[in-house]
């Protein structure tokens, strides 16, 4: 992916070098990279996912960690990370200007280890996620090594689809679909819910095939083998290949991503057409 030498978004918080408060969990035990690595591929939200943690490692306790020196390959994937978003806010402020609308840009915390957010706490085995409390998009970098070894996906590009896909979210919470969402949660069950989850999600993937579409015809961004790295990430990260991965079989009714077959259709819509008219999953017959 060509990303070296463009601009960087002014909107990033890195706090990857600060002192600060870590997580730390009482009890020990394996696996717990892996167990919330697919409660964030599942639909957790940030507190559950620590609630998770609370009730296999036992209670959580915060330590101090000292400052630090960022390494040079943890400064070029913050310089990355501040590409994609910059690109991000390119296609997003002109296509937002098309529907005659204003885009507000949100901000990308990278953090290591923990973090506070106005959605609750997260650890770095929490994943990327976008708080509409704050309008911020949470990320600990490392969890992109995660991704590699742990879901089979590995790239710049499928870091830059990650990346797109929770500003996808963002974008939802400007057009009102997370309010709708919202009230939908008290009224739906959960099962019900869960369905329209899917739907939820899904449409953040076609957003990131809608970015990927414009920010390679404003900036011809793509090299040999990024498609496949996008296709193989958003079919890594669907409800039936986790939980087939992680449970030996697969309960339709608990998704609430899609199953990589629908994540990679919507995706792949979004960046063949790059039309956000044409990215209406709640409307949809057939996902």
């Amino acid at each position: 992916m060509r990303w070296k030498g463009r601009r960087q978004s002014d909107n990033v918080e890195d706090v990857r070098r600060s002192g600060g408060r870590k997580a730390a969990a009482a009890g020990g035990g394996l696996g717990i990279v892996v167990l919330l690595l697919l409660v964030y591929f599942l639909g957790g939200e940030p507190e559950q996912v620590m609630q998770v943690l609370e009730s296999r490692q036992g209670s959580l306790r915060e330590s101090s960690t000292p400052s630090r020196e960022l390494t040079p390959e943890e400064r070029e994937a913050g310089e990355f990370a501040a590409v994609i978003l910059a690109d991000t806010e390119d296609v997003w402020n002109a296509l937002f200007q098309e529907m005659g609308m204003s885009y507000r840009e949100p901000r990308l915390v990278l953090f290591s280890e923990w973090t506070r957010s106005a959605c609750g706490s997260a650890s770095a085995s929490t994943g990327p996620f976008y708080c509409p409390a704050d309008e911020k998009v949470y990320i600990d970098l490392a969890f992109f090594e995660e991704m590699q070894r742990r879901l089979g996906a590995p790239g710049d590009f499928a870091e830059a689809y990650v990346i797109a896909h929770e500003v996808g979210h963002h974008v939802q919470n400007q057009l009102g679909i997370l309010e709708a969402m919202e009230r939908a949660r008290r009224e739906l069950s959960p099962e019900e819910y869960n369905r329209l989850t899917v739907r939820l999600e899904l449409q953040a993937d076609f957003y990131a095939g809608v970015w990927a579409h414009h920010a390679q015809r404003m900036k011809d961004i793509l090299e040999e083998g990024d498609i496949e790295e996008g296709m193989n990430a958003a079919s890594a990260v669907g409800d039936d290949r986790i939980q087939m991965q992680s449970q030996g079989y697969v309960v339709p009714d608990s998704f609430t991503h899609g199953t990589s077959e629908q994540r990679l259709r919507w995706f792949l819509k979004g960046l063949k057409t790059g039309d956000v008219s044409q990215g209406d999953t709640f409307r949809a017959r057939s996902l």
